[in-house]
């Protein structure tokens, strides 16, 4: 019932920009704090962003700067504006969704960034 589907993945040359959605359903999407993640082969799954039910912010030092979260509760979707990409980016990125105890994931979405 409860569904997270990221899209906006693909293929990028380094220097390059993607835009990444993760759309909700089956929860009350305003009611959820959101967050992205990514995981890259061999290394654990790593912290993005995070954005409050009231759009409060946070970034990692790896991505502060270049990316931003956002969300739009009137279309249940959580963003994720990537600008100036490495190829040290190249994972599968995940979108989450927790409120109190209750956390879900998406299925993941592939960036790859090319030299």
């Amino acid at each position: 019932q409860v569904q997270l589907v990221e899209s906006g993945g693909g293929l990028v040359q380094a220097g390059g920009s993607l835009r990444l959605s993760c759309i909700a359903s089956g929860i009350v999407f305003s009611s959820y704090n959101m967050a992205w993640y990514r995981q890259a082969p061999g290394k654990q799954r790593e912290l993005l962003a995070t954005i409050t039910r009231g759009g409060i912010t946070l970034y990692s030092d790896s991505v502060k700067g270049r990316f931003t979260i956002s969300r739009e509760n009137g279309k249940n979707t959580v963003y994720l504006q990537m600008i100036t990409l490495k190829p040290e980016d190249t994972a599968v990125y995940y979108c989450n969704a927790e409120y109190w105890s209750q956390k879900y994931w998406g299925q993941g979405t592939q960036v790859t960034v090319s030299s």
